[in-house]
């Protein structure tokens, strides 16, 4: 008796699942991912300027002009400055220890004006914002000590409003020249 053999079927994995068990780790990893949200510069924008609501008139005093341009070069009331030196003139401008004719009025009569050219780096606009916003917060910690016997960031809600009528922070970002 010759037995024949019989030719062996192929084993083979049964794929009909497959496709389920890879969408259902698709899911997976789609709900269980963070995406970082860039939030941007936080700012308080002023309101639009209209017929009725026409901007306030700024005394040449009270203004300091901050101007970048694309070599990332600073000059402040068409001064050539080190960008080092921004912070320590700012503080000067804004507290006028002296009561100079040439520095802001007061605290809150100062104004802050930095403006760029189209071709200026990003880089340099950051930085430069960071000074001015670090002026402000040093000027804020300041006047928080003296006041309150802390720093601006351990004071509560009301005493930080105390401090920021003192020092407020006016910074106009003003448009590039159109080309």
């Amino acid at each position: 008796m010759l037995l024949k053999k019989r030719e062996r079927e192929s084993a083979e994995i049964n794929g009909s699942s497959m496709a389920d068990i890879a969408f259902l780790l698709l899911i997976f990893f789609l709900v269980t991912t963070t995406i970082n949200v860039d939030t941007g510069i936080g700012m308080v924008l002023p309101p639009p300027v209209t017929e009725d609501n026409p901007p306030p008139p700024i005394k040449e005093r009270n203004l300091m002009k901050i101007l970048v341009n694309n070599a990332g070069l600073v000059t402040m009331d068409d001064e050539s400055t080190p960008i080092d030196e921004v912070q320590t003139k700012l503080i000067e401008f804004i507290k006028n220890p002296e009561a100079s004719e040439e520095l802001a009025a007061s605290p809150q009569a100062a104004i802050v004006s930095l403006k760029t050219v189209r071709e200026t780096p990003y880089r340099i606009y950051i930085d430069m914002l960071d000074e001015v916003i670090g002026a402000y917060a040093v000027l804020r910690n300041e006047a928080a000590n003296q006041n309150f016997g802390r720093e601006y960031s351990q004071l509560n809600q009301e005493q930080k409003k105390i401090v920021d009528d003192i020092y407020p922070k006016k910074i106009s970002i003003a448009e590039p020249d159109p080309e």
